[in-house]
């Protein structure tokens, strides 16, 4: 249980302000209780600083909403949960806008109002706030800092309310995570999450892919298939890049999101699911919907709740817990010892912009573990002047004189660090020139290519074999 606390609680039902003081007061809580919400208003307005307010949603007088508008007016960062023997879907999204931590449906149990003033608090952090909680095997949700502790409050708000949410952000900042941890926190946990990238399918076969078709639907529909809204029933389904889906097929969305039905290709059945529709995006939303990209009646559907996924560069609290752990998960999967971080490799991590955000950083962390060369590694995230100055070489002038000049000089570094790039990559994958390809991200031919231009293969020939390749 959490340390005591001095709790607002707001009610004008004498029985439930009873009944919830007790519960607060076992616990050795601090609490204060108010009627209605003018009396609250009035409260924090004389100075009374909680650390936490109660607060029934339906009174009468100045409602819940307004109540909650009202004293965060006063004291911005107040924390407020919301109260209410109803579950008024549209109140709790407005609830949610409006600053409430928590929402409680009466009646509650006192362990279910124990773990949300647990939450609220912050006594129980190390299950998520600044420390990696796990979704699966291979993705995972970290939030150290004070823009991504408050977006995991918003999703585990926004799971409990089954209303599509809408997650934007530049590409690689994890908005598949949080679709991912909506869901682990949703009623849906137990049932299927699925993800349809709407820019890696084609057009043509997007359609099919969602709704299924019938046998004969299309030339080489041979037999009938399934589409992804009807293998998700009861589930989530995330739209990933939703605005690239064509605008014909934003209108058969739209009719699953207002009723939930749609009908397969080639049929003329209605079929009816129950979907909890997420969907993300990297695009401009107000250019998407001038330039008609984007069909507004479909964006204000999805726009029932939107979580705006920031820049790893506007969270760099969490660069230093996401190094580790992809250097634990990667030297697990390439069975390498995980390599330190030192101070001057911590600060170049700290001070680089990662303009690939996640997707970057880890695969920064992949190469520096094969490659297992730091110097390389702090060189790569220095801006181009950084690493210009740092291979400068005293005699560089005299070198730049019988060379033809300092763009000779240049070209010069350059081959020199990609000839040592490639050879630690050669060597790291015991000279398997496919893989040394893919840690690298350069094709195949162009590392063969580069491998005779620098002369690595004859100078390691004995080294390399048919069958690495």
């Amino acid at each position: 249980m959490s340390d005591t606390a001095k709790i607002l609680l707001v009610d004008d039902e004498p029985g439930m302000l009873r009944y919830i003081r007790t519960l607060l007061e076992v616990d050795g809580h601090k609490v204060d209780t108010a009627s209605t919400g003018e009396e609250a208003v009035e409260r924090v307005q004389k100075g009374l600083h909680p650390d936490l307010v109660l607060l029934d949603l339906l009174m009468p007088g100045i409602d819940g909403l307004q109540t909650l508008e009202q004293i965060r007016q006063i004291q911005s960062g107040i924390k407020v949960v919301m109260l209410s023997c109803v579950s008024d879907t549209r109140k709790v999204v407005q609830a949610i806008r409006l600053g409430a931590q928590d929402y409680l449906t009466k009646p509650f149990q006192k362990a279910e109002l124990d773990k949300v003033i647990d939450q609220c608090l912050g006594t129980n952090q190390q299950n998520y706030g600044g420390e990696v909680e796990e979704l699966s095997d291979d993705v995972f949700f970290v939030a150290a800092s004070a823009n991504m502790r408050k977006l995991r409050s918003q999703a585990a708000l926004v799971a409990n309310v089954d209303i599509p949410v809408l997650m934007l952000g530049e590409s690689g900042t994890g908005k598949e995570v949080m679709a991912r941890l909506i869901h682990k926190l949703s009623p849906r946990a137990h049932r299927t999450f699925l993800k349809v990238n709407c820019a890696a399918v084609p057009a043509e076969l997007l359609e099919s892919e969602l709704f299924g078709y019938e046998q004969g639907a299309f030339t080489g529909a041979n037999h009938a298939k399934p589409g992804k809204f009807e293998i998700c029933n009861k589930g989530t389904i995330l739209l990933d890049e939703i605005g690239e889906m064509p605008p014909s097929l934003q209108a058969k969305l739209l009719h699953v999101l207002q009723d939930q039905t749609f009908s397969r290709l080639g049929s003329r059945t209605v079929l009816k699911v129950d979907v909890r529709i997420l969907a993300a995006t990297n695009i401009n939303i107000p250019e998407a919907l001038a330039n008609k990209r984007l069909r507004e009646d479909l964006y204000y559907r999805l726009n029932a709740f939107t979580l705006q996924i920031p820049p790893l560069r506007e969270r760099k609290e969490e660069i230093p817990i996401l190094l580790k752990h992809f250097m634990s998960r990667m030297s697990e999967q390439y069975a390498r010892a995980p390599l330190p971080f030192s101070p001057e490799l911590m600060q170049a991590c700290l001070d680089y912009p990662w303009p690939g955000n996640l997707r970057e950083l880890n695969n920064f962390i992949k190469r520096y573990l094969v490659l297992g060369d730091e110097k390389l590694a702090i060189n790569e995230l220095r801006p181009k002047s950084d690493t210009a100055g740092a291979h400068f070489d005293p005699g560089a002038r005299s070198a730049a004189e019988s060379t033809g000049g300092l763009k000779s000089v240049a070209r010069s570094a350059k081959d020199e660090a990609e000839a040592e790039a490639i050879t630690h990559a050669l060597e790291a994958t015991n000279w398997n020139r496919k893989q040394a390809a893919s840690l690298l991200q350069i094709s195949y031919k162009a590392l063969l290519y580069k491998i005779r231009q620098y002369g690595i293969a004859q100078a390691k020939s004995h080294k390399l074999s048919a069958g690495a390749s």
